[in-house]
């Protein structure tokens, strides 16, 4: 039941005006428990049109509003009926509601056409979500998506300075003008050290990402981005945080033509010791790394991860920059003390992708020293993307049923949420838990949780989700 304060009961829009808004009204996927919202009477379902006369345009826009004392909402419930609301709160104490998308107008999408964009290299015919190029530095803000400047117009710059919105996460991918708008074909994209600049100047700090593509942006080039961009972390000034030198990724769905060259082992071991060498002429120079080698690097190079403390504070960790390295750390910690057996005979099955299976082996043959465990390990190449040496958060249905047919699967097969749609049980061939369950005819556990996956493997914990269709 709303509770309703200035609720005018003779006004004229009771239904939703038909009125095309320049903005949606922002739908709400759920209310916490004991909230505030909860207590006024939000539910699933409806829509905030204005705070304080205001239309928040996005879920930056709805957090500063809702930082007042005293808001006044007008909300459209399920039925489309409208409501007024008034709320005394303390300041920033938040209402409890959650959003079922974090952009209430149109996402910004990419105006750039990288040849080596991954939405341009997957096949026609899957879920829309999936071919959407979002450039949207709102997006970068909120969840640390790499954006490229390229499409913003006054109005952005001013509000990424009026907002504060920082840090913001920048694929730069080359300070020279010529090849960064041959990488992106774009002419605005020379315009990045510019760009970078004026960030600076309204004390926006950034984290940046170069893409490398053989014979393209490496060699010289890259190591002048490296250093352009170093330029603009000074000991008072610190306007570049991090730079992540990522390996260019290539599926057989990409265009013809389009003059890339795939990374093979001896191009990432030549990388490898080209930006350590960088690495550590920077911490001389301004006491930081300030560079990291995307882990892809040596996993395709068959090198050993660098130790957990030269990536200082995980900067670029999301971007997957030390992530492995994180996560076997916390792998390392959870197997210090394990059990000598376990209380019922166990047989499970783990699956990763092929690119992380060496990494992964030791905690497996620590695992499988327990009496009465056997966890089988099994890195996956991707028949579906065409790749050898796939990440774990790239293998698809298509890819478990290939690699798992006539494996020995055990009771049960193990499988990182990453390789799953947020909130889904969808792979990125759209396929499902169910068909995969049902083809593998084996019940499948789904891991969220990183600090937990060894009790589940072994079988102690009863916190992981099973989606069992067999």
């Amino acid at each position: 039941m709303w509770k309703e304060i200035n609720y005018k009961e003779n006004s004229d829009d009771l239904l939703i005006p038909n009125i095309n808004y320049q903005i949606n009204p922002a739908e709400i996927e759920s209310v916490e428990k004991d909230s505030i919202a909860e207590e006024v009477g939000f539910e699933s379902g409806d829509s905030i049109i204005s705070i304080n006369g205001k239309k928040p345009r996005d879920l930056i826009d709805y957090q500063i509003l809702i930082s007042e004392e005293i808001l006044d909402i007008s909300v459209i419930d399920k039925k489309k009926k409208i409501h007024n609301i008034s709320i005394e709160k303390d300041q920033d104490e938040n209402l409890g509601i959650n959003f079922k998308d974090a952009l209430f107008d149109s996402i910004k999408q990419c105006n750039n056409k990288c040849p080596f964009c991954f939405i341009d290299q997957q096949p026609n015919g899957k879920r829309k979500s999936l071919y959407i190029k979002d450039d949207d530095y709102r997006l970068s803000f909120l969840y640390g998506s790499y954006l490229t400047l390229t499409n913003l117009n006054k109005d952005d710059w001013n509000r990424i300075s009026t907002q504060k919105l920082s840090p913001l996460f920048i694929s730069v991918h080359s300070t020279d003008p010529k090849t960064r708008e041959k990488l992106l074909k774009n002419k605005k994209a020379s315009q990045i050290l510019n760009q970078i600049e004026w960030l600076e100047q309204h004390s926006i700090q950034i984290h940046a990402q170069i893409v490398v593509c053989p014979k393209i942006n490496d060699d010289k080039i890259l190591e002048k981005s490296i250093y352009d961009l170093a330029k603009f972390h000074k000991k008072r000034i610190k306007t570049v945080l991090s730079t992540a030198i990522v390996p260019v990724g290539l599926t057989k769905f990409r265009p013809e033509n389009d003059g890339l060259i795939p990374i093979n082992k001896e191009y990432a071991r030549e990388t490898i010791k080209k930006v350590e060498k960088i690495q550590n002429s920077l911490q001389k120079r301004i006491g930081t790394r300030f560079c990291w080698l995307a882990d892809e690097w040596y996993l395709i190079a068959g090198i050993k991860l660098p130790s957990y403390s030269t990536y200082e504070n995980m900067p670029q960790e999301s971007n997957g920059v030390g992530s492995i390295r994180s996560f076997l750390k916390t792998l390392e910690t959870k197997t210090k003390s394990l059990p000598v057996k376990v209380k019922k005979k166990r047989k499970v099955s783990w699956i990763v992708g092929k690119l992380v299976y060496e990494a992964l082996l030791p905690i497996v043959n620590k695992l499988n020293k327990i009496d009465g465990l056997t966890v089988n390990l099994y890195g996956l190449p991707s028949v579906y993307w065409g790749q050898d040496q796939v990440v774990t958060g790239l293998l698809t249905g298509e890819d478990l049923i290939n690699g798992l047919l006539d494996k020995d699967l055990g009771e049960s097969i193990f499988i990182p949420s990453i390789m799953l749609k947020l909130n889904s049980d969808l792979f990125l061939d759209d396929k499902t838990i169910t068909e995969i369950s049902m083809k593998l005819k084996t019940k499948i556990h789904v891991l969220d949780d990183t600090n937990d996956i060894i009790n589940n493997l072994i079988g102690k914990s009863n916190t992981q989700k099973l989606l069992n269709y067999a």
